[in-house]
């Protein structure tokens, strides 16, 4: 009894892989599309790729195969298929594994009506961030100021981006009055989810990589807390100073969008754009 059940949730979970597989044109996932295939949807390698899993190892997980794949596998699959969260606790129970919560997944998607409002807002940068502070969502505005879509989905953490991205930092004018503040502003969100190992892995991650975080992490800290930079180099190497806004997305999974609105009575040349610890 015991074989047959396990056999029968490989079927399902070979089944399940397929069928969102093949529920994906290229065009979904930013490839290209270089004509009519024989097969619907996107290819094993095309997955594999994207995902950032070996071939042969997510061929034998799709199979069914006895293999043991760990929690990160399967986010990146699930990120991969663009699966939404109760699809990848699914997915991880077909694979034996307890489903994570849902703010392990949240970073996948928002709802084509938020995305729209963002971009409506068309010269307002805005993007929606999650518990983690990862981005999950941005608007071209946004993209334009801290070039979201040229990150790696791992990387498109605003903390990351502020304290060990030297490519982003030495564009925030305002880097040792700005950076404090966002660190006060993530200690609230960190006291919602001490115990969460995406968020632990941050902190520990930033303490190691940041001379700054490190400092300003271990000290008791008095700043006032903001969740956005205030001062931010444009594409015309000129400091705008930002005024922003903080919009509850979705209360259950910590989703907020953050709207910068451009101070137009603070503008200054940039004299000096590097800013060390």
């Amino acid at each position: 009894m015991i074989e047959r059940s396990l056999h029968r949730t490989k079927t399902e979970l070979s089944e399940f892989l397929i069928r969102h597989r093949n529920k994906l044109t290229p065009a979904d996932v930013g490839l290209p599309d270089n004509g009519r295939r024989r097969t619907p949807g996107l290819r094993r390698e095309e997955v594999a790729a994207l995902a950032g899993v070996g071939l042969t190892w997510y061929t034998w997980f799709e199979q069914g195969r006895d293999i043991q794949v760990s929690e990160k596998f399967l986010l990146n699959i699930a990120y991969t298929l663009k699966l939404d969260d109760t699809e990848c606790s699914h997915l991880f129970l077909l694979a034996h594994k307890r489903p994570p919560p849902p703010e392990a997944n949240h970073w996948l998607t928002v709802s084509p009506l938020i995305q729209q409002l963002m971009d409506d807002l068309v010269t307002r940068p805005a993007y929606v961030i999650n518990l983690r502070w990862d981005v999950i969502a941005w608007n071209a505005a946004a993209d334009d100021l801290f070039e979201f879509s040229s990150q790696e989905h791992e990387r498109r953490n605003i903390l990351r981006m502020v304290f060990a991205d030297p490519d982003m930092r030495w564009r925030f004018c305002a880097w040792r009055e700005d950076a404090p503040k966002l660190l006060a502003q993530f200690r609230y969100d960190f006291a919602m989810a001490p115990d969460d190992s995406s968020m632990l892995a941050l902190v520990d991650s930033l303490t190691q990589l940041s001379p700054g975080f490190r400092r300003w992490w271990q000290a008791s800290g008095n700043e006032p807390a903001r969740r956005a930079m205030r001062s931010i180099m444009t594409a015309n190497n000129t400091c705008q100073n930002f005024r922003h806004e903080t919009l509850v997305v979705d209360e259950h999974r910590h989703l907020k969008m953050v709207v910068y609105f451009a101070d137009q009575t603070q503008r200054s040349r940039i004299a000096k754009l590097w800013r060390r610890c």
